[in-house]
């Protein structure tokens, strides 16, 4: 496996982007041997502390605490809603310029008991294909910026399953047609989420630090195929 890339490292914190497709950390569930937390543990040298998550399909800027003081610290903004974060998916459909998606979901699959769970979201392009995907004669598909107001368990793909607006190369909560036309016409076998933004209080400065994501193919694929700048 290729060296993690890491955004930004300093004696107190290290922020990376994580790649599609890689696990977090080890889970009981899954018979994966390559994780994000041991990989970046080996590569620099020293222990790393989690502070949030991304799904394994997910990519994107993840921050971790050299210590766990400063993973605690950090934690605590997350939990005071100091840190802003910013997603972007491919979606089905057309979305609205703006809105807020505020549903319950459970953070574990087959948990019946539900969660508070507020979506914000912007749309940034919209395009029209001549390709009947589905029962439609043309496939419509926007990019959206999301900003989780909550920190649920797969939550901006439940939420956009919800208002039928499905993730492309989501195979868990989205529309598989989509996802088949995406792999044939496009290569995309992936799902199209990314933490593209984060921004958050440095925890002994207090500086504040903004990360964006770097370049990824499949999302540079779209991009140049539907004539989006960048």
């Amino acid at each position: 496996m290729n060296p993690l890339t890491i955004l930004y490292q300093d004696e107190h914190i290290i922020v990376i982007h994580k790649p599609a497709g890689l696990l977090m950390h080890r889970s009981p569930i899954s018979r994966d041997t390559v994780f994000v937390l041991q990989t970046l543990r080996n590569q620099i040298g020293q222990r790393v502390y989690p502070i949030h998550r991304l799904d394994r399909a997910t990519s994107g800027v993840v921050v971790f605490g050299l210590s766990p003081a400063m993973a605690q610290i950090v934690t605590q903004q997350f939990e005071d809603h100091l840190v802003e974060k910013e997603y972007r998916a491919l979606v089905r459909g057309w979305v609205d310029a703006s809105g807020r998606i505020d549903h319950p979901v459970s953070d574990e699959d087959g948990n019946k008991k539900s969660q508070e769970a507020i979506t914000d979201y912007r749309c940034l392009q919209k395009i029209e294909l001549p390709y009947a995907v589905d029962r439609y004669s043309s496939a419509r598909y926007s990019l959206v910026s999301i900003s989780p107001q909550t920190g649920r368990r797969q939550q901006i793909r439940k939420h956009f399953k919800h208002i039928s607006h499905h993730l492309i190369g989501d195979t868990t909560h989205g529309n598989g047609k989509h996802n088949q036309f995406f792999r044939e016409q496009y290569g995309i076998h992936r799902l199209m989420l990314s933490s593209h933004r984060l921004c958050l209080d440095h925890p002994v400065s207090g500086q504040r630090l903004c990360f964006q994501a770097e370049a990824e193919p499949e999302w540079d694929t779209v991009f140049e195929a539907f004539n989006w700048p960048h």
